[in-house]
């Protein structure tokens, strides 16, 4: 096994070259032990993604974890929020076949080991070291079949509340799991006049690849919405966890954006005024939400601790620039793009503002996207330390919850390795171009002399 396909918030890598049928199995094998011996848990919940190699992987995971004793409930074909909100109804962990929004040919395993998040940082590593050992219990567990579709229709329909204005909906599912139950989530709302593109069920993903971050990805849903004088797009990502929003003009709107629509929304609405968000967002959002009297909390990047930072400290809405946005303010929160979504388009439903319209009067800033610069694995974290000695040599104002976030009187500069691929991420923002291409040139070029 190469121990790399162990990443900071979960399993993933390449099939079959890395991940294959006999290390399912083996991870399967190790999970059930894990949880019987380490946590003293003897069930779990189990489902997978539509990737053309996942049921495959997916039978052979389930047979390590019946040997090893531990008792699965399988729900097979569905998203990962599903799969959460699974965890959530049956009160125990669990283990999910997907590989999110990388390309078709990877998989890999999101699993649980607390009821807050996906299992993080040291966790991973601790089962890392725990697999590796190969000590394993035997047994012979109990396998029960289960269906979650109309508890879940059930669960939108109970915490979403529309209201009462008509909306034209394009839905992009980018041939992504949530093919399979998009049109069943937003038929429950009459209010809704739904067309749905890239919406056939084909682990290919023939049309486009599947992670709405990346505006180059939404080229149909702008398309499609400039085309039906539709309100809104909305796009997922391969598993169902992240949501990507254009407006009714077809420009693309980061998560970011999304997050000050919600905090403007709720604040008045909720007891915490605390919202968080990860050290890529823009400070516009840290901007709103002091504007309005919230309190702005960062959170490092990564869905599982930002995720279980959010249900920590009871906070009613979080995210990240990726796309997961938690909306933690009604019923359980379960990360679901498709959640996310029908939340926007409530709050759309009781304004008479289009979308553009509802971020009228942010402070706006001048930013890169995410800019990566390739560095091998075992030598990305060393440039970053490097770049945050240089950041204290120069006594520049800094946080380094996740790499080096150095703010300056008129902008910022991110530098941080990518936690699930061999680069590091790079982002800037400025009150004009000029200080932006200033901080971008100083830093761009610190990185690649760290990295020869």
């Amino acid at each position: 096994m190469n121990t790399s396909i162990f990443k900071e918030y979960d399993i993933r890598a390449s099939y079959p070259n890395e991940i294959n049928e006999e290390i399912a199995y083996l991870i399967g094998r190790s999970y059930g032990s894990y949880l019987q011996e380490i946590l003293d848990q003897q069930k779990c919940v189990v489902g997978h993604d539509n990737r053309l190699s996942s049921k495959s992987l997916y039978e052979n995971m389930i047979a390590g974890i019946l040997d090893s004793g531990c008792n699965v409930i399988d729900y097979g074909l569905i998203t990962t929020p599903m799969h959460y909100y699974t965890r959530y109804l049956n009160k125990c962990f669990g283990i999910m076949v997907t590989a999110s929004h990388n390309p078709k040919d990877d998989n890999g395993f999101k699993f649980s080991f607390d009821h807050l998040a996906n299992a993080r940082g040291k966790m991973i590593y601790d089962f890392r070291d725990y697999t590796l050992k190969k000590v394993f219990l035997d047994g012979q567990g109990i396998r029960e079949k289960r269906e979650i579709k109309d508890l879940y229709l059930q669960y939108m329909k109970d915490n979403v509340h529309m209201g009462s204005r008509k909306l034209k909906v394009v839905i992009d599912s980018g041939n992504g799991v949530t093919s399979t139950i998009a049109k069943d989530c937003h038929d429950i709302f009459s209010n809704l006049d739904v067309t749905y593109i890239c919406n056939e069920n084909d682990g290919t993903f023939p049309n486009h690849h599947p992670d709405p971050a990346v505006e180059e990805n939404l080229s149909m849903l702008k398309q499609k919405v400039i085309e039906t004088h539709a309100d809104i797009g909305i796009a997922y990502d391969g598993d169902g966890d992240r949501v990507g929003v254009v407006d009714e003009q077809g420009r693309f709107l980061e998560a970011d954006k999304l997050l000050i629509i919600g905090v403007r929304a709720l604040i008045n609405e909720v007891t915490n005024k605390t919202f968080l968000y990860d050290v890529k967002c823009t400070k516009a959002l840290e901007d709103e939400i002091i504007k309005l009297g919230g309190t702005p909390y960062m959170e490092r990047t990564g869905t599982s601790y930002t995720e279980a930072s959010t249900k920590e400290r009871n906070i009613p809405l979080g995210g990240e620039l990726s796309g997961h946005i938690f909306f933690n303010d009604r019923g359980p929160e379960v990360c679901s793009g498709i959640y996310d979504g029908l939340r926007i388009l409530e709050i759309l439903s009781k304004s008479d503002k289009s979308l553009s319209e509802l971020l009228e009067g942010i402070n706006l800033y001048h930013s890169t996207p995410e800019i990566k610069i390739n560095c091998d694995n075992e030598k990305k974290f060393e440039v970053v330390e490097k770049v945050k000695q240089y950041v204290k040599d120069k006594k520049y104002n800094a946080s380094f919850i996740d790499g080096a976030r150095i703010s300056f009187e008129k902008g910022w500069a991110l530098i941080r390795a990518s936690n699930t691929g061999p680069n590091i991420t790079l982002r800037f923002e400025a009150q004009n171009n000029e200080f932006l291409e200033q901080i971008k040139e100083e830093f761009t070029t610190l990185v690649n002399q760290l990295n020869k």
